[in-house]
């Protein structure tokens, strides 16, 4: 083209060039101070909208760990009632064969009465205190656990509730029973080994449970972790190769 006073095609195509580094040096400073390659929509929509929905679910999955956490907690506080009222029981279950003995004086026989009334007492305290967060699974009606198990809220991890009761399907010592005669000592002897028997087996379907808790709360914990490297490799800079650019450029 020949050489013009109006139109400085040279000076054009600088200026073109210079725009187009200046672009670029903006680009990889917003990359290095962001430390993402997509920012925002803008820089790349599909992949953006992808690392979003990706965001979105391990959002959801802190729900999911507060809920197994909570129901951890639960479970825990009902085997350790669960625990202290098997522990009551062998005591029970003890003076219980103490009293059947023939020989025994009156004084005696009261005495062994009166320790039993309070460990059976003490029974009836132990499920009404294993209480967390307002819910107890050792009473009488107990609430069933059902943790969230995934982001959408679909799947629920349970864990039944089993009642220790005095009087219940598990405990089968009545709130009012007594070791007062050899005869009641003796049935009595039974009857506690009965329900030690119900509660060893209730309190190995909570310590399952628990177990399932604690399994899927790490198997929650390592996916969020993946889920969030996996937005990571979608989205952040390679803050090396971002560093040289810049020096490049500039």
């Amino acid at each position: 083209m020949p050489n013009s006073v109006n139109t400085n095609v040279g000076a054009m195509i600088a200026l073109q060039n210079l725009n187009s580094t200046n672009a670029d040096l903006m680009t990889v400073q917003n990359r290095i101070n962001t430390g993402k390659k997509v920012a925002s929509a803008k820089d790349n929509g599909a992949i953006w909208a992808i690392a979003q929905n990706q965001r979105s679910t391990s959002g959801s999955l802190n729900a999911v760990k507060d809920s197994l956490q909570r129901s951890q907690s639960t479970v825990d506080v009902a085997v350790a009632g669960g625990e202290s009222v098997s522990d009551l029981l062998l005591q029970m279950k003890e003076k219980a064969l103490a009293a059947s003995d023939s020989s025994l004086d009156s004084a005696s026989r009261t005495a062994l009465n009166e320790d039993f009334k309070s460990l059976r007492d003490q029974i009836g305290k132990a499920v009404t205190n294993a209480t967390f967060n307002g819910i107890n699974m050792i009473k009488s009606g107990g609430a069933t656990i059902a943790a969230l198990a995934d982001a959408d809220g679909s799947s629920k991890l349970t864990v039944g509730a089993q009642d220790l009761s005095l009087g219940g399907a598990n405990v089968t010592v009545a709130a009012t029973d007594s070791i007062g005669t050899q005869t009641l000592a003796q049935n009595m002897i039974a009857t506690v080994a009965t329900s030690i028997g119900n509660v060893s087996t209730a309190l190995s379907k909570l310590g399952t449970g628990a177990k399932s808790l604690n399994s899927h709360l790490t198997f929650v914990g390592k996916l969020q972790d993946s889920i969030d490297a996996g937005v990571g490799n979608l989205v952040d800079a390679d803050l090396a190769k971002e560093s040289a650019r810049l020096t490049s450029l500039q």
